[in-house]
Parts: structure tokens; C-alpha cells; sequence
């Protein structure tokens, strides 16, 4: 079974962080610890909230008058949607351009190239299969 993609606006990126560190959660939490960095205001985080719940990205549940967020996707999933529509959008689907594009806009150490080739590697040993 494939993994599904999730696009995440940047405000959305903002409050699946902010529950990644502290689910289950409620809104007024996220609110008041997305406050100082973004001046939101509870309706505003209720809103993008269940917005992302209507998008399968937090789950909520009803406990009496509040209500419990979670999140209904990994780090890894949302990591991956984003890089899937860069992909897509930015590189028409093209992967070599993307990480060629990556490779010289960051100056990589010794250690990172050689993780980079050993992960290649890896993929290489496991296509052959």
C-alpha cells in the first residue's frame, strides 16, 4: 500500500509541527503555543484545525465541551508530500534536475556525500532484485 500525499499549506506545516510535539492536543494549546511566532488567535487555529481534519491530516475526537486533536499523518509523510509536489511542480516530475538543483545550492561534507552514496547504493542492490 502506497503512502498517501499530503500537501500542507505553510500555516498548516506550522500547527502539524506544533501537535507533532504535543498530541493529543487541543486548540487552545496549539493557539497559545503558535501565538508568539504567528499572532493567531484561537479562531484562527480552530479553523486551519479542522480544515486539516476535513484533509485526513489531524483526526479529532469529541470529550465532552472540547476537543482532542491528533495527527493523522507522519513526519514522513508530510516530508515526502512536499517533496513529491516540488517535484512535480517545480520539476515537472523530473527527479535529477531536482537533485542536482539540491546538491548545488548546499555545500555537502565528506560525510554527507558518502551517506548520499551509500543510500544510492542501497536503492541500486534492492532495483536489481
Amino acid at each position: 500500500m502506497s503512502t498517501p500525499v499530503v500537501e500542507l499549506t505553510e500555516a498548516e506545516w506550522s500547527v502539524i509541527k506544533a501537535v507533532w510535539e504535543t498530541e493529543p492536543c487541543t486548540a487552545p494549546v496549539i493557539q497559545e503555543k503558535l501565538f508568539q511566532p504567528t499572532g493567531w488567535h484561537y479562531s484562527t487555529v480552530r479553523t486551519i484545525m479542522d480544515r486539516m481534519v476535513a484533509k485526513g491530516v489531524l483526526r479529532a475526537k469529541k470529550e465532552g465541551k472540547l476537543t482532542i486533536y491528533q495527527s493523522a499523518v507522519t513526519r514522513a509523510q508530510a516530508q515526502s508530500g512536499e517533496l513529491f509536489y516540488a517535484l512535480k511542480h517545480a520539476f515537472n516530475g523530473a527527479l535529477t534536475p531536482m537533485v542536482q538543483c539540491l546538491l548545488d545550492s548546499k555545500d555537502l561534507n565528506a560525510a554527507e556525500l558518502a551517506e548520499l552514496e551509500s543510500l544510492i547504493k542501497a536503492k541500486k542492490k534492492s532495483a536489481k532484485k
